[in-house]
């Protein structure tokens, strides 16, 4: 049954009722509700709790179950599970302990899934305040509410935490009275439920409404009686509430609170030099608000007889050197010629009344403008909108941006509001000064940074007008739309970068939804959300300027978290005074050191990473593998660099010595391995059930979008063609410069998935045909083929394999390439072609025969062939144990008459087996690394499979058949990997011919050792092993058939064999 079905089956309605949640099911614009007969004046409001007062739990566990691998759908399933005597059923009415309910419900959920399920972490995150925070905007209409006399309710169904406290994250303060399910032994929809609590208010049911989110629980209370509003979101149901109960449920003035203590003005002076400047002199009290939210000049809202003001001030106390600038905010802001400019660019600006530098009046300089009616969002996830609204609400503030930075600064005359050029470098030294002067103890990344950052300014920059502070929480926008009203807080506007703007408004993309001072998404799922990743968000304003994407990105946003710490530890040291405007201030000291290093791992992404120091036992010679190049070595004019990620170490520390684990890596190059894995388990993994069902679907033969979407992800991550080993491409034009040794550790990494060498641009044949033709290809050659594949945008074949002939002795081929009047000729017939079937395919090297009568490893040659030359004729697509591969696939292939110009051949004529040779080695190290990645992940699963389930009365990690696979297993990769790791070293230090021995052993031993595991892991699953549930059959049958590709186990095993024998005599 597909999730929507089941969302939708009456069962499930029943208990997913009792989880106070609504899952997968449609949204609309309008609350609606059941009628019914009767009327009156209404004296109770009573609200359910999830879906309703907090966000619904539903959507948590669908994301748990995409972070945690757990096959979709399971927590819902095992909710339905044994109906009213099922164990959630029994939790909610409190029949069943905590613990017992853990343990009852996680067996359950791994039957369901067929693997172990961390029922704890589900709970945990479930009952965590980042679940269990109350709409704002439900908060405020109850407090209206209360205000008005009426009586608040809510009736829930809820279970004990551990702590033997129930599950009620609400102040109960709010509400005349709770029920709990737990505490009344009943839950929702029976009827008990809501007679308690219309006995426990005292009212009848015509005067009170319920609100609730799952139409069981809304049938039964309009069974009652009782007026019912349906909860789609809570922006539309407090509107339906509105209009029920005849006032208004929504403060006045959002995003406002009293005013802190410790930023409490003299209101008797403002009051005086408010009258005296409005020219009134209304009676009656003037009412002070402070906006709950800004680390910078505290600002608040005034109401003075019909006027609506906003007033935003200095802070208190000594203030370091040209911060809080208010008097140029103001200045910018009253210019009627930026004024006239921003209007023409239809940038939307508050209108300014007044600057008091008086500080007799409020004990610091303010300024004054109107108040403009509007919401700011704080939270950038958008809690309550709708996933095409949250997408609208970022596409205007987007927009808004763009209309900025388009200001023509000579036709609006501002060329003289800042100084041009060097606007980041002036920023850096700027924000270093402030940093220093705030500074209370020493944080090694910002002394990193302090470093870093001068050294690696971006080389070109525009200059338009610059916000300086643009975020979402700095935009207004229309109540109802997501039209901009006004865009705030211009106090460090001047001319400079405007990707230094596109980059702070990407912060919150980075930051955690935990953040104190501003909640972020990183831990969010924006598709589910609707809103943009910080690439789409990046793009899509590029798309709008008309621009392309900077390279050096990362840079921008190194930069931004830079500057973000160093106001956060402003704010920091002002709240150690008791004068910080905000009441998180305090908590900022940490923060200073958490954002830091957030703009270290951007600039070690980005491959800008410079080291203070080198150990003194290594030289400080710099060697082929750097990630940054110095400002005093400028890369040369034209070239450009197709790796998004490589080091700053200053010589490669490891290339020396065998490095037998990710531990013994150069730094950077384990930053790199550790960002890998992140990406793994964030993107990669979670995406694979989507990948695999596109690999089996009617659009099979046509690459998967979300495929393409994570390869620009990988991109965006700094981890993209870092295949590409040092001694072939020793100036890293166009890979990262790692060595054999350290990509191998990466390779294993990505083999713990069959989709990640793609994604990252580092999957086969593409890797060989790269490598050859930057070994051997011309010019020419490279710039038709090498940069469209480096960036990605084409893939290629290799055909060599012919179906008459025992392919694996190379010399046997019989394809011809005969040269015919300046061309060359191709026939033959091949097969086992990879990824010929790929409609991006633009490339086959094809290897055939050009003198049948040379020397024996002299006949061959090869040749670069465009796809669409005619006479290429694919015959079918080839399985391999049924498994079709698609997209590239597997093809048999025809060549007749097909015409090449000469200019194409790769290296020269009869020089086709050397190049076949060399291309050979780094691959075989790559498959063999991703054998262990195979294999790795084959036991990962084994051993996640032998505790979750029992078989004969105890589990199977008890049995002894299971410990000895395991033991198996275990020694078996280890023993491949030394071995594998040992043949890359060689390479490293001698070169293949040298490794010639090592990478045939490698080749003889890790695809068997990869199918024995994996068989093994096959077996512990039992019938859902072979199944397409896991990524085991796959690796299974890739295993088996690397026993044959790049050449059999035999061939291998005769070159082992006399190899040895020659070292033995």
């Amino acid at each position: 049954m597909c999730l929507r079905r089941l969302l939708q089956s009456a069962q499930l309605q029943r208990a997913w009722r009792a989880v106070f949640v609504k899952h997968g099911q449609g949204r609309h614009q309008g609350a609606w509700r059941w009628t019914h007969s009767g009327g009156g004046t209404y004296k109770a409001v009573i609200f359910d709790m999830g879906g309703v007062l907090i966000p619904s739990p539903g959507r948590v566990a669908a994301e748990w179950e995409v972070q945690n691998h757990i096959p979709s759908g399971t927590i819902l399933k095992a909710l339905i599970s044994g109906g009213e005597n099922g164990p959630w059923m029994k939790f909610m009415r409190a029949e069943i302990t905590t613990e017992d309910f853990l343990q009852e419900f996680g067996r359950l959920c791994s039957e369901i899934s067929k693997t172990s399920v961390p029922l704890d972490s589900f709970f945990s995150l479930l009952t965590s305040e980042r679940v269990a925070k109350p709409f704002p905007v439900m908060t405020e209409a109850i407090t209206q509410i209360r205000a008005k006399g009426l009586q608040t309710a809510v009736l829930s169904n809820n279970f004990y935490l551990p702590n033997g406290k129930s599950f009620l994250p609400l102040d109960r303060k709010q509400f005349d009275v709770v029920v709990e399910s737990c505490l009344e032994g009943v839950c929702k929809p029976d009827a008990r439920m809501y007679k308690l609590c219309l006995e426990r208010l005292g009212r009848q049911p015509s005067e009170s409404i319920f609100l609730d989110d799952l139409g069981p629980n809304l049938k039964a209370a309009a069974s009652l009686g009782i007026h019912i509003i349906k909860v789609h979101d809570p922006e539309t149901a407090v509107k339906e509430l509105e209009t029920l109960l005849g006032f208004p449920l929504r403060m006045a003035v959002p995003n406002t609170r009293p005013v802190r203590k410790t930023m409490e003005i003299p209101k008797d002076s403002l009051e005086k030099h408010l009258k005296d400047l409005l020219g009134t002199q209304a009676t009656g009290p003037l009412e002070l608000l402070q906006f709950d939210h800004g680390q910078s000049n505290p600002t608040y809202y005034i109401r003075l007889a019909k006027h609506q003001l906003v007033l935003r001030k200095k802070p208190p106390g000594t203030l370091l050197p040209s911060a809080h600038a208010i008097e140029r905010e103001f200045s910018f802001l009253c210019s009627g010629r930026i004024m006239k400019a921003l209007a023409n660019a239809g940038v939307p600006v508050p209108k300014v009344l007044d600057l008091c530098e008086d500080p007799r009046v409020i004990g610091t300089p303010f300024y004054l403008m109107e108040y403009c009616p509007g919401l700011i969002y704080k939270d950038p996830s958008l809690p309550g909108l709708e996933p095409s609204q949250r997408r609208a609400i970022y596409t205007a503030m987007n927009r808004v941006l763009c209309k900025i930075h388009s200001v023509d600064l000579k036709a609006a005359g501002l060329e003289d509001y800042g100084k041009h050029g060097d606007y980041v470098a002036r920023q850096v030294q700027t924000w270093i000064k402030q940093y220093r002067a705030s500074e209370t103890s020493t944080i090694p990344p910002m002394e990193r940074l302090i470093e870093w950052l001068p050294l690696h300014l971006p080389r070109q920059q525009q200059t338009t007008v610059v916000h300086g502070d643009f975020r979402l929480d700095n935009v207004l926008f229309h109540p109802e739309t997501a039209e901009v009203l006004a865009v705030l807080d211009w106090e460090l506007s001047t001319l400079g970068d405007p990707l230094a703007d596109v980059a702070h408004s990407c912060l919150a993309h980075y930051l955690p939804s935990s953040f104190p001072v501003q909640p972020g998404l990183s831990d969010s799922d924006l598709s589910e959300l609707g809103i943009p990743t910080a690439e789409e968000y990046f793009r899509m304003y590029c798309l709008h300027m008309g621009i392309r994407p900077t390279e050096n990105w990362n840079f921008y946003m190194a930069f931004s978290f830079f500057r973000i710490a160093a106001i956060l530890q402003g704010v920091y040291k002002r709240s150690l005074t008791g004068h910080a405007s905000s009441a998180t201030g305090e908590q900022t000291g940490k923060l200073t050191e958490f954002t830091s290093n957030l703009a270290w791992d951007f600039a070690v992404k980005e491959g800008f990473r410079v080291f203070k120091e080198m150990p003194a036992t290594k030289p400080l010679t710099r060697s082929q593998h750097t990630r940054a190049r110095p400002q005093s070595l400028p890369r040369t004019p034209g070239m450009r660099s197709y790796v998004t990620s490589t080091d700053s170490s200053p010589a490669h520390i490891s290339k020396g010595a065998l490095v037998f684990s990710p531990e013994g890596l150069s730094p950077p190059v384990r930053e790199l391995y550790q960002w890998l894995k992140q990406v793994m388990e964030r993107h990669v993994y979670p995406a694979e059930p989507e990948l695999q069902h596109h690999q089996t679907s009617a659009e099979k033969w046509t690459p998967s979008p979300l495929l393409e979407d994570l390869k620009e992800k990988a991109k965006a991550e700094g981890l993209w063609n870092v295949f590409l080993p040092v001694e072939t491409d020793p100036e890293k034009k166009y890979g990262a410069g790692l060595t054999n040794v350290e990509y191998a550790h990466l390779c294993e990494v990505m083999g713990t998935s069959l989709y990640a060498p793609e994604i990252f641009n580092c999957s086969a044949p593409d890797t060989g045909n790269v490598e050859l033709l930057v070994r051997y290809g011309t010019e020419e050659q490279k710039a038709r083929w090498l940069i469209p594949l480096l960036e990605g945008k084409a893939r290629s074949c290799f055909a060599m394999t012919e179906p008459q002939v025992a392919s694996s002795d190379a010399t046997n081929i019989e394809s011809s390439i005969q040269e015919e009047d300046g061309f060359y000729v191709i026939n033959g017939h091949k097969w086992w072609i990879s990824g010929i079937l790929d409609p991006r395919c633009q490339l086959c090297v094809f290897m055939g025969k050009t003198d049948p009568h040379a020397p024996r490893h002299q006949q061959q040659s090869m040749l670069s062939v465009p796809m669409d030359t005619p006479g290429i004729k694919i015959i079918r697509p080839l399985t391999v144990y049924g498994l079709e591969d698609a997209p590239g696939g597997h093809g048999e292939v025809l060549f007749e008459q097909v015409c090449v110009p000469k200019e194409n051949m790769v290296l020269g004529p009869g020089r086709g087996f050397k190049i076949a040779q060399g291309r050979l080695g780094p691959g075989r190290i790559h498959h063999c690394m991703w054998l262990i990645g195979y294999s790795e992940r084959a036991l990962a699963l084994t051993k996640a499979r032998a505790k979750s389930r029992m078989a004969f009365g105890k589990p199977l990690v008890e049995q002894g058949t299971v410990l000895a696979d395991i033991a198996q297993s275990r020694v078996e990769i280890e023993q491949a990997q030394l071995l594998v790791l040992k043949a890359a070293h060689v390479m490293d230090m001698a070169g293949s011919k040298a490794a010639a021995l090592d990478i045939a052993m490698i080749k003889m031993g890790a695809p068997p050792m990869a199918y024995r595991v994996t068989d093994r892991a096959i077996q512990a699953f039992g019938a859902a092993g072979p199944s397409s549930d896991y990524p085991l059959a796959q690796f299974f049958t890739r295993a088996r058939a690397l026993r044959f590709a790049d050449g059999p186990d035999e061939v291998h095993r005769a070159a082992v064999a006399k190899m040895e024998l020659k070292r033995c005599s």
